[in-house]
């Protein structure tokens, strides 16, 4: 009976102890985080922040040359019609746009053959799409990297708490938990990083195959419009 009551006891009393730590740890800042997360989180902050203008800067050129005005193709159109071939090469310079500068480069190859003009076409096109994943590939080691230097700064720190232990020559649990948490920290932010960067980086690429579709799609339209006369 007083074995149990001593257990009891006991465990009161590390309860008690526990509370003001649970206190401490819910009152901890997300800036006392970081701070706490130790050098490494300075080369992983600058992943986050490269990693966040990349996404953005990339979105909104990706999105601005998905959108071309349908006016535009319908002026084409017409001014081929109507033969009025500078006209045509004159709105392609002035339209800033990747649909644009295809179409003003088989405008500038009339005369010869078809295939001729769609291979110039493609070709600029090719161009175009290297311009859209432009630095999308350093997304992509963002991504692959941000968790290794999470990792890295964790096992740095985890080394330290062991190299503690072994001057002591003994083993504290407060050793251990007091620190260990802290240590997770920087885990914690580079597998957020990636993640992010790696569910950003696909989304973009899934922009960029939309944005290719209705270039390709423009460029059947203008042969199809210069094979007209020679169907008729």
């Amino acid at each position: 009976m007083s074995i149990l009551l001593q257990i009891t006891q006991a465990v009161t009393d590390s309860a008690t102890a526990l509370q003001p730590a649970v206190k401490a740890e819910q009152s901890i800042s997300f800036l006392d985080l970081v701070i706490k997360g130790g050098p490494i989180m300075i080369p992983l902050g600058l992943l986050s922040v490269a990693a966040v203008y990349i996404f953005f800067e990339r979105y909104f050129t990706i999105r601005k040359s998905s959108n071309i005005d349908k006016n535009f193709i319908n002026q084409i159109k017409d001014f081929v019609h109507t033969g009025n071939v500078d006209a045509a090469k004159a709105l392609c310079r002035n339209t800033n746009h990747p649909v644009a500068r295809m179409i003003e480069k088989g405008l500038l190859r009339l005369g010869k053959p078809i295939r001729d003009i769609e291979s110039s076409i493609e070709n600029v096109g090719k161009l175009e799409i290297y311009k859209l994943e432009k630095n999308l590939s350093f997304l992509g080691t963002i991504a692959g990297i941000a968790p290794m230097f999470g990792f890295l700064g964790t096992i740095f720190e985890v080394i330290k708490i062991f190299y503690q232990i072994s001057l002591e020559n003994s083993l504290q649990i407060d050793t251990i938990s007091g620190g260990l948490y802290v240590k997770m920290i920087t885990s914690a932010a580079g597998l957020l990083i990636g993640v992010a960067a790696y569910a950003g980086y696909h989304y973009l690429i899934s922009l960029v195959d939309r944005a290719v579709n209705k270039m390709e799609i423009n460029a059947v339209e203008f042969i199809d419009l210069l094979e007209e006369p020679v169907k008729k």
